[in-house]
């Protein structure tokens, strides 16, 4: 029987390949992951154009992390993890300021939304101003809401 060099050579190409390729693997998995000292606390942040939450159609939207460490796309998310650690996560309070602006009263709605998790409690709010001036005025001061 006359053994093929090119055979045998493939052969143990292929079972090199193939047990490194099980080793490469095993060696890449992924840490097991540590346990937070902190509840977490991660929300979206949306402004949208129309009346219902649900159908209003975004025309701003930001992601806001407060534990561990502030992050996320907001432009100040230290001060907003701020704002709502001293209001303890009621964004009703943030959004029930009294607008300081003259605003007139075209009828053009504006939702501004947060879903997600606020020291490990689930969030849905959102709250609806008759335009945009009327949001602007009555959030102006508010780090979580103006982004």
């Amino acid at each position: 029987m006359r053994r093929n060099p090119h055979a045998i050579f493939a052969t143990v190409t292929a079972a090199t390949l193939l047990l490194g390729g099980f080793t490469a693997a095993t060696a890449q998995a992924a840490p097991a992951k540590e346990e937070s000292l902190y509840a977490p606390s991660a929300l979206v942040l949306t402004v949208a154009r129309g009346e219902d939450p649900l159908t209003a159609t975004v025309e701003r939207a930001v992601t806001l992390t407060c534990a561990p460490a502030p992050g996320g796309t907001h432009p100040t998310p230290a001060a907003a993890c701020n704002e709502l650690a001293a209001v303890q996560g009621q964004f009703a309070e943030l959004a029930e300021g009294p607008s300081n602006r003259a605003c007139t009263r075209l009828w053009d709605p504006v939702v501004v939304t947060a879903h997600g998790v606020w020291q490990g409690e689930r969030v849905e709010f959102s709250t609806m101003y008759g335009n945009a001036c009327e949001m602007a005025g009555s959030v102006n001061d508010s780090a979580v809401l103006t982004f």
